[in-house]
């Protein structure tokens, strides 16, 4: 019965994962296209580096510390669950141990060590977020559900730990009791503390209830994932992967565009020479979610929501209504809106909203100094600029909408070919002067 119960759970499990794994999918490809497929070596490197490695993690080093102590915990527990999955399945009990001897003693030595600093570092996370209330993780975007779904999945965390130990614990005392040890770093010693001198019925139950509570744990995790900021834990990979790899300064340019700038200042140019690949384009620049590519919509559900480039935002640090977090947030949960809006109604369907005015504001978009910083300081290589940058875009071409402050140089570019209110011919006057 348990081994019927375990496998209607499992499959249960990975197949509604698959289900919100799908809904994300087309979510992403809501955007238009875009290729990064070139560089694949540098793109490799990129993924090890800053992915895997957590290159950009370590510019703060006590909270990059942390967070490798529960990255760790997190990748090599699976080597652990794996062995649960077999036990589950077969109806074995510890199905690698007889096998693999002291090599398995050293893994799940390793896997109890690893938990050890993963419980210490969900501890400090917690405390940074609700005592210590560091500045940006206490942001006014952060109200409501972000802040309790921070908290929710390092609760989970700790949830998960304990049964661990509990299995492992328990089974210890069970070993001890007919003669034997499992010899685990930190259960070998725990277990007893806590276990020693309960009935081998009710150690039993302890370990029962560690196995199938981390079993719960662990499924409840993955489904959460796809509606949590923490489906960084798998979106890292191929968003670092298909980073940005030219210069940061580099922006994008409309072909379209480019090309009708070239017949202006070409005389020679053949105006009806156009091939089909020059036609216009449906929208200049990006009023909604699916005017942006879907390397952008990849970044929205790649974002941690740590506020490293909040923080370093030189608008929102002298007030202004900006943050990049914001951004990507909003980015986000209106690309969700408007994919499960689209499944309900069909794909041609609207709802008569934008991610332009109904969640991200003009004040915001001009806030913005184009600086990069929020795109250097990123531990995956999330990329807001590029969304500003389109949105402000779609203001200016489609619009008409620049503040004033711009309007006037942007007219002096026109008429005088650089920002200054002075004729060209009188920009050397000053070197006259006496």
């Amino acid at each position: 019965m348990q081994q019927f119960i375990f496998g209607v759970l499992t499959l249960f499990s990975f197949g509604f994962f698959a289900f919100n794994l799908r809904k994300i999918a087309q979510n992403i490809h809501m955007g238009l296209p875009l290729d990064r497929s070139d560089r694949k070596a540098e793109r490799w490197r990129t993924m090890l580096l800053v992915a895997l490695g957590q290159k950009k993690m370590f510019t703060r080093p006590i909270p990059a510390l942390l967070h490798l102590a529960l990255y760790a915990a997190f990748v090599i527990t699976q080597i652990e669950l794996i062995e649960i999955l077999v036990d589950g399945i077969s109806g074995s009990h510890r199905f690698f141990q007889n096998g693999l001897g002291g090599f398995y003693t050293f893994m799940i030595s390793f896997i109890e060590v690893l938990s050890v600093l993963a419980f210490i570092g969900t501890i400090a996370f917690l405390a940074r977020r609700n005592m210590l209330k560091l500045p940006r993780l206490n942001m006014k975007e952060l109200a409501g559900w972000p802040t309790q779904d921070a908290n929710l999945i390092l609760v989970f965390e700790l949830i998960l730990i304990s049964f661990i130990f509990t299995m492992n614990g328990a089974d210890e005392v069970l070993q001890r009791y007919a003669g034997t040890s499992n010899g685990f770093a930190i259960s070998s010693w725990l277990g007893p503390i806590l276990f020693e001198g309960k009935s081998t019925y009710t150690l039993h139950v302890l370990e029962q209830i560690g196995w199938w509570g981390h079993i719960v744990m662990v499924y409840t995790f993955m489904n959460y994932l796809p509606y949590s900021k923490h489906l960084h834990i798998f979106m890292a990979f191929p968003n670092t992967y298909y980073s940005k790899l030219e210069p940061k300064g580099q922006f994008t340019n409309m072909q379209s565009v480019t090309n009708e700038v070239k017949l202006m200042l070409d005389p020679n140019a053949d105006p009806y020479a156009a091939t089909a690949t020059d036609a216009a384009p449906s929208r200049f620049g990006a009023k909604d979610v699916n005017d942006l590519t879907w390397k952008n919509l990849m970044d929205a559900y790649s974002c941690t929501e740590c506020g490293r480039c909040t923080s370093a935002c030189p608008a929102n640090t002298t007030g202004k209504l900006l943050s990049p977090r914001k951004i990507m947030m909003d980015t986000r949960d209106r690309m969700v809106e408007l994919g499960d809006f689209k499944r309900k109604n069909g794909q041609d369907a609207e709802d008569g909203k934008s991610l332009l005015g109904s969640y991200i504001t003009e004040e915001e978009l001009w806030a913005c100094t184009s600086c990069n910083a929020c795109v250097q300081e990123c531990p995956v290589n999330i990329d807001p600029l590029s969304i500003i940058m389109d949105l402000r875009r779609f203001l200016v071409m489609e619009e008409s909408k620049v503040p004033t402050e711009l309007t006037g140089m942007l007219t002096n570019i026109e008429n005088n070919g650089a920002p200054w209110q002075f004729a060209p011919t009188e920009r050397m006057n000053w070197a006259n002067e006496e």
